[in-house]
């Protein structure tokens, strides 16, 4: 049956029922699959109007008990759709009207940092004479550059969440710079060796309250890593930095998967699952732990797609990685499947040594799993993580202040 939302013409099998013809092409693998996303569509579209059949009800109605079973196995909850209670230019960038600052008021210093879309400087705001971070895009495309100042602008009050102080362009070239608040960071790769069982709860415990605002703004970071988390030891301050990945998230929307940095990479990106949501930021910051707590930074360090999953697949083995493909009705392709193998599940404990013991307490070891698992609904959430006995003596301390 054809379904609502515009979104008939882009699935073979939803057009069979006033094309015949079309049947023979229908039951192709991208096709079912857009077909299950239809489906889930059309449910949500009838939940607005017979609220009282919940989710199930309404994919039965749909007559597809196939897209009723992916859909018992995925979070979704249509009453979680943030976006939903926002106004809509909250999300709708490529509407937005940027209001650009005086270029003038800002001198460069020094160049800290580069990446694939921009490069980063230290420099001053002239009239204040205050520090600040001048990050210069590259040219790209005018919709992802109002993202990324549309997401700014709605998180960063939220806590722990780089500061966004002004948006200005070159008259002439119209070059874009983001305009940040400074801060003294100290690299992680000399930081981490040295911090104590305690400072890494403290610290990770700041960035998950930064990843649980963000998401309650209906945002997805999509690319937590070290690199991307400023620590000022000596202030003991931390930010969640680089919102150029950030998406909003929308229910059952389709996304790119490359995004993040490889190893950082959730499963759900390696085998091109494109209905991924908040969790997805829960792998990495799982990935983040494991690291500082085993000392094995990254902990899985994949020289490329492929071989990070089997990185992956090397710790939690290849049965559970089946069931989560099972679950959600996805497949692996051949060589990948012929590269993994079959391999056994290892104990976080078996990662522990010597060298990394103080570390490697049971309410570490049992977070790191809560975190790291193939399928994404089963992944904890960051408000769910922050009350864990891992954060009990970080909680403590921040409840006697």
């Amino acid at each position: 049956m054809p379904v609502s939302g515009g979104i008939v013409s882009k699935c073979t099998m939803c057009a069979v029922a006033s094309q015949p013809s079309l049947a023979k092409h229908a039951m192709t693998a991208r096709a079912t699959k857009r077909h299950d996303l239809c489906v889930l569509r059309a449910a949500a579209d009838m939940m607005l109007v017979y609220p009282v059949l919940g989710n199930l009800g309404c994919i039965k109605l749909l007559g597809n008990n196939r897209s009723a079973t992916l859909l018992s196995h995925r979070n979704l909850s249509w009453s979680k759709d943030v976006l939903a209670k926002k106004p809509k230019e909250y999300w709708d960038y490529e509407k937005m009207i940027v209001k650009w600052g005086n270029l003038e008021d800002y001198e460069v210093t020094q160049k800290i940092g580069r990446g694939k879309y921009s490069e980063v400087f230290t420099g001053f705001h002239v009239p204040t004479n205050k520090k600040c971070v001048i990050k210069i895009l590259k040219p790209v495309k005018k919709k992802k550059i109002k993202r990324e100042i549309k997401i700014l602008q709605n998180v960063s009050k939220g806590p722990n969440i780089v500061a966004l102080l002004d948006v200005v362009r070159d008259p002439l070239t119209k070059t874009p710079c983001l305009i940040f608040e400074h801060i003294n960071n100290t690299d992680w790769k000399s930081l981490y060796p040295k911090l104590t069982p305690y400072d890494i709860k403290f610290y990770l415990y700041q960035v998950l309250k930064a990843l649980d605002y963000s998401h309650s703004q209906g945002l997805m970071h999509r690319d937590v890593k070290p690199h991307n988390v400023m620590i000022d030891h000596d202030k003991r301050e931390v930010r969640l930095i680089d919102w150029g990945l950030a998406e909003f998230y929308h229910p059952l929307t389709e996304y790119n998967v490359r995004v993040a940095s490889r190893h950082y990479k959730g499963p759900e990106l390696l085998v091109d699952d494109m209905l991924y949501d908040y969790s997805l930021d829960m792998w990495s910051f799982g990935c983040m732990l494991a690291g500082m707590t085993f000392r094995k930074e990254p902990f899985f360090a994949g020289a490329d797609n492929v071989d990070q999953l089997y990185k992956i697949a090397k710790v939690l083995g290849t049965d559970l990685l089946n069931d989560y493909l099972d679950a959600y009705d996805l497949e692996l392709e051949l060589e990948v499947e012929q590269r993994l193998g079959t391999l056994p599940r290892k104990q976080w404990s078996a990662f522990k040594t010597k060298d990394n013991a103080e570390r490697c307490s049971p309410e570490a070891l049992e977070l790191i799993d809560k975190m790291l698992r193939y399928d994404p609904a089963a992944r904890i959430l960051p408000r769910e993580a922050m009350q864990h006995a891992y954060f009990e003596e970080v909680r403590k301390q921040e409840s006697s202040k």
